[in-house]
């Protein structure tokens, strides 16, 4: 077995401290019980020691140890010795009472029958006596330590910060009551803001409930607030916008509760709100999908992940590795990430993980087939693309190397080597785009529609190998693998995304850059993308190219100016926004699907399948041949007109104003 630690010096002056305190209220409970009986004996011969006849006072003297024995006992199994008085609440308030009770049967039975019968004045006088004695010594220590705490923040010199508390159930109590007995915080809650109206006009603790939400701003004015906590962890998503969108008017500092389970499991605490996240404002409740359906899907398999230390594909690989796979293959070229997050993993799982990281890139046809063939995937999450718009503007050649012909290499690879499942992470901007990132992703979607082709058509056998490696020449044996693309828009937090950005360019002072007062994007967590694609392996039946229901689009001068007054901010006063242009291959709208495509249902109601675009699958190729030679001699120019030939919705000169 494992050795047990030493206990440290801390939690030794600790116990030391906790048995002295334990060990000062037996002595006090000796007196204690002993005092209150014989007051009450002293008071029923009107305070006169000399008028106590002698039977009871004999009767209370020869009884008083074995009832301050029986009292230390009952005491100890009621836990009065060891609970943490500086806490106390009703339940040592019941305890104590409930002490009192079985101490004062005792009292009754045990002097009645062993000595001597006692007036009835004494018996009712002891027990009040005992009661009040016992307890007001432990809640006394409470009340010392509030008052002592309230009356060190009116003495210290540095100014408190007036909190509004929005929300006047639980929740917002048990904030109210962390923040009182709190050390060191400097808030003070000076009123509560509650829609119930039966609440309004009473008092919790003795702050005031102001009103409902109406009343938020001239409360905030009337008690110079600073700080708002938003306490309605049952709040939907709408609701808490809503919320939002009135205190952020205020140029307080918000935080929310986090959840609703931290209310039921007693996790409630200052330390725990968190700033409000922009995401809360996207005025949506996050994507569900069944979990079960994907544990089916992912256990006892092998899973391979590509770019898997990236944004999308490190949350990918927390969620695969939480289905319990069989084998869990990541591998990305940049070794930092992916170091990072077989770190996290093996932290978190230990040996239960079977995990092996391989660094390589999906350029190189030899090392992929090499991945491919030496671990057999089931299922492939193919995340590795180069995504920054303005950068692959001007290399072009380097994003079509990467993402277009690096997802043709994986996917051959994945066909040869029998993968059941291929799931490609593609964009939004692949819809009618106006960059070559874009038209990068749109060829990844089409490259995968070919091979689904092939595959059930039978000519699979007659597709490029592009590079030449060792297996060229062996026979194929028929492939089953079923090809799926998933369409995200901007995934918030991620890698390079806007909103860290804003963060940082707010923690630096400013100013804050958007590139158009008018541009607008659809928003999705990491978690929703990656429910989406998990969700999206598990329905694949091969060609079907999946979109998310992301609400409506959001106005990205808008989460500028949010993410500014959620930080306590007002925009263009504090903090300036500057606009500077559109970037080369941005547009100011992105679309999810193509004029062309219609919408499918699935299961999920915020899942829908595009119907696929019909091109000439030979002629595509072609096309993919050349333009695989013309990047290879870095002829950009040559480049951008071949992407037009294969994409034909790419517009390149096209660009919003």
């Amino acid at each position: 077995m494992e050795e047990m630690k030493e206990p440290t010096t801390n939690q030794k002056k600790n116990m030391e401290h906790w048995k002295l305190i334990s060990a000062a209220l037996v002595i006090y409970d000796i007196f204690a019980v002993n005092f209150s009986y014989f007051v009450a004996l002293w008071m029923r011969f009107d305070l006169k020691y000399s008028a106590i006849p002698k039977e009871y006072l004999s009767a209370f003297v020869k009884f008083a140890p074995i009832y301050t024995v029986l009292c230390i006992l009952v005491f100890w199994f009621f836990r009065l010795y060891r609970s943490l008085w500086r806490f106390a609440s009703y339940k040592e308030l019941v305890n104590t009472a409930a002490a009192t009770v079985v101490t004062t049967v005792i009292q009754v039975l045990g002097i009645t029958f062993l000595f001597h019968r006692m007036p009835f004045s004494y018996y009712l006088w002891g027990t009040l006596l005992q009661f009040i004695l016992t307890l007001g010594i432990r809640f006394s220590y409470r009340f010392y330590l509030l008052e002592t705490k309230g009356r060190n923040k009116v003495e210290n010199k540095v100014p408190l910060h007036p909190v509004m508390i929005v929300g006047a159930g639980n929740a917002g109590h048990m904030i109210l009551r962390d923040i009182n007995k709190t050390k060191n915080t400097r808030d003070e809650v000076l009123c509560f803001i509650d829609d119930n109206s039966n609440k309004w006009g009473r008092f919790i603790d003795g702050v005031p409930i102001e009103g409902g939400r109406d009343e938020i701003l001239p409360a905030v004015e009337k008690y110079g607030i600073e700080k708002i906590y938003i306490a309605i962890p049952s709040a939907s998503r709408q609701e808490l916008r809503d919320l939002i969108n009135i205190c952020k008017e205020t140029g307080c500092q918000i935080k929310n509760l986090p959840a609703l389970y931290q209310l039921v499991t007693g996790e409630i605490s200052v330390s725990r709100m968190k700033d409000v996240a922009i995401e809360d404002l996207l005025g949506r409740d996050p994507i569900k999908t069944d979990l079960s359906e994907v544990f089916s899907f992912l256990n006892g398999k092998t899973v391979l992940i590509t770019g898997g230390g990236g944004s999308i594909g490190s949350e990918l690989a927390r969620q695969v590795a939480s289905h319990q796979p069989k084998l869990l293959v990541l591998f990305d070229i940049y070794e930092n990430n992916i170091y990072n997050i077989q770190q996290e993993l093996r932290r978190k799982y230990k040996t239960d993980l079977n995990m092996i990281c391989l660094i390589g890139s999906v350029r190189d046809s030899r090392r992929i087939w090499d991945v491919m063939e030496t671990y057999k995937p089931d299922v492939v999450f193919h995340a590795a693309a180069h995504k920054h718009v303005p950068l692959m503007e001007v290399s072009p050649c380097e994003a079509i190397k990467n993402n277009s012909i690096g997802t043709y290499k994986t996917a051959y690879a994945a066909m040869a080597n029998g993968v059941k499942r291929f799931v490609l992470i593609s964009t939004d901007k692949a819809v009618n785009p106006t960059n070559v990132m874009g038209a990068t992703k749109r060829m990844c979607e089409m490259i995968l529609q070919t091979f689904d082709q092939a595959i059930k058509e039978g000519w699979y056998d007659k597709l490029p190998q592009i590079c030449e490696h060792d297996q060229k020449n062996k026979p194929m044996p028929k492939p089953e693998t079923q090809y799926v693309a998933v369409r995200f828009g901007n995934v918030l937090g991620s890698n390079g995304s806007v909103i860290p950005l804003f963060k940082e360019q707010i923690a630096a002072g400013g100013p804050v850059t958007v590139t158009h007062p008018d541009i607008i994007r659809y928003f999705m967590t990491i978690p929703e993308a990656v429910s989406l694609v998990l969700q999206a392996g598990y329905y694949a039946k091969g060609g079907e190219i999946f979109i998310l229901d992301m609400g409506e689009p959001v106005k990205i001068d808008d989460l500028a100016k949010n993410l500014i007054k959620l930080s306590g901010l007002k925009p263009n006063e504090d903090i300036q926004i500057v606009y500077s242009g559109l970037r080369p291959g941005e547009k100011l709208y992105e679309e999810k699907l193509m004029a062309e495509e219609g919408l499918q249902k699935t299961r999920n109601d915020l899942i829908h399948i595009a119907n696929p675009i019909m091109f000439d699958k030979t002629e595509f190729l072609e096309q993919l041949g050349q333009i695989i030679d013309v990047c290879n001699s870095n002829d950009v120019k040559n480049t951008i007109r071949i992407i037009e030939m294969i994409v034909t919705t790419y517009k390149p000169e096209c660009r919003d104003k």
